[in-house]
Order: C-alpha cells, then sequence, then structure tokens
C-alpha cells in the first residue's frame, strides 16, 4: 500500500471513528447543555450498548435487532438513573460527578462479573468491501458513517421541529422561565439523559464490530469524549459533532507518520 493509499484510508477510518464517537458525545454535550452536569458514567453507557447488543446478538443471531435493543435498553437505564440518582442531588453539582462516578463502577463491575474480563468481538454484519478511489473500503464502515449521519440529522429535526426538542431547547436557555410557562422540567430533565444514553449505547453498537468488546471499554474512550466536548463548546451539540468529526480525520493522517 503506497503511501497515497494508507493516508485515504486512514482519512476514512478517522472519518467513521469520528462520527461514532459524535453520537456518543452529542449524548454527553446534550445532558451538561440541559442539566449542567457533567456525566462521569457516560463512557460506561457506551461500554454497556456494545455488551448488550453482544448478548442479544448471541440470542438472536440477529445484528439489526441488537441495533435496535441495545440503545432502547441504555435509554431506559439512562432514564432510571436520572430519576433515583440524579434527581435528588440536580443543584448539586459537584455531588453530580461524585454519584456519576459511583455509577460508572457499578457498571464497570456489574459487567466484570457477568460478561467477564476478557475481550469479546462480533464479527462484521455487512462483510465486503467496495471500492472507493482505487481503494477496497469495507461496507460496514461506510454503513456506520451513513447511520451516523442519519441520526445526527435525525436529532437536529428532533430538536428544531418537535414539541419535544423546544422544550429540551428552552429549559437550556432557562430553567426558571420554562417552569414558568408551565414546561415540565423534571420530564425534560429525564428526556435528556435518556436521550443521551440512547447516543452513546447507538455508538457501542456501531463500534462493537469495529472494537473489542471488553468492560473497560468505557473507561478508553471517556478521556476522548470529554476532550471533544470541551473543544467544541460544552452544551454545544454540532459544535461537538464536528470536533469529533475533524479530530477522528487528524488521529487518522497523522497515525500514517506516527507509532501509536
Amino acid at each position: 500500500m503506497d503511501l497515497t493509499t494508507l493516508v485515504l484510508f486512514q482519512v476514512l477510518n478517522g472519518l467513521v471513528w469520528g462520527l461514532v464517537i459524535a453520537l456518543i458525545a452529542l449524548g454527553l454535550a446534550l445532558i451538561f447543555g440541559i442539566m449542567e452536569v457533567i456525566n462521569v458514567a457516560h463512557g460506561s453507557l457506551y461500554m454497556l450498548g456494545a455488551v448488550i447488543a453482544w448478548y442479544v446478538l448471541g440470542a438472536t443471531e440477529s445484528f439489526a435487532v441488537a441495533v435496535l435493543a441495545a440503545p432502547i435498553a441504555v435509554g431506559v437505564f439512562s432514564m432510571a438513573m436520572e430519576r433515583v440518582v440524579l434527581r435528588p442531588i440536580e443543584n448539586e453539582k459537584v455531588l453530580t460527578i461524585i454519584a456519576t462516578t459511583g455509577v460508572m463502577l457499578v457498571l464497570q463491575h456489574s459487567v466484570l462479573a457477568t460478561f467477564g474480563g476478557g475481550i469479546q468481538r462480533i464479527p462484521s454484519p455487512m462483510p465486503g468491501a467496495v471500492k472507493i478511489l482505487g481503494l477496497h473500503y469495507p461496507v460496514y464502515r461506510i454503513v456506520v458513517a451513513g447511520v451516523s449521519l442519519a441520526v445526527i440529522a435525525l436529532l437536529w429535526l428532533f430538536l428544531a421541529h418537535t414539541r419535544y426538542g423546544l422544550w429540551l431547547r428552552s429549559v437550556r436557555q432557562d430553567a426558571k422561565m420554562a417552569t414558568a410557562l408551565g414546561i415540565p422540567v423534571g420530564r425534560v430533565y429525564m428526556l435528556a439523559v435518556g436521550l443521551g444514553g440512547v447516543l452513546a449505547g447507538l455508538g457501542g453498537v456501531l463500534a462493537a464490530p469495529i472494537v473489542v468488546i471488553q468492560y473497560q471499554m468505557g473507561f478508553d474512550i471517556l478521556a476522548t469524549v470529554f476532550i471533544v466536548v470541551v473543544i467544541g463548546g460544552f452544551g454545544s451539540l454540532f459544535g461537538a459533532a464536528a470536533t469529533a468529526v475533524l479530530l477522528g480525520m487528524l488521529e487518522g493522517v497523522i497515525t500514517v507518520f506516527t507509532t501509536p
């Protein structure tokens, strides 16, 4: 493989991985933008999505079912976390960091106890490759990029053109005024955390055939997601998405010229 082909391959890899990171980062940015809560457990939700997908795939032998079931399960868990863990301390920002750190540890050790400490892999659900500028590139990764872009577009449509999207934007701008106008702020908070969990879980499912699945995979990705959200601007959803894509592509190009 010559240098030009290698650079192209890594740029495409960086684009695909950046879009997966964008999904996860959007969830984290959404939660912070609405609640001003730094969800340390967000990486573990990504891990939980991949692990649930592995179990669902083993039970149903259908990756499509796993793509649907895992994000929904993670979203339901996230809403329960908001109701039970975050809501009683939502005005104590330091306590929310400590509490979500505790949730992260509980998730990691629960998965370790049930899933084990070894690594697992999910085979590519779409084998084969397509030719792009003379380069044979895996079909599944192209599908991952397309699905990620579609979900980001649907999120924008949801926020811009639905009642719940209007509520989310209103609470983000001024929660007290939203309460005075009759918007159910508690329900909006639960929706924000649940939607963030769905995005993280979906990122885990899509990444599962690309990376290895193990109980600490969420901890490994957490730093990258926080970097993306900080650079993109806390609470800026599409700033985070753009940063994730650019960072992924930059990392892909750099790996051509440097060692890990």
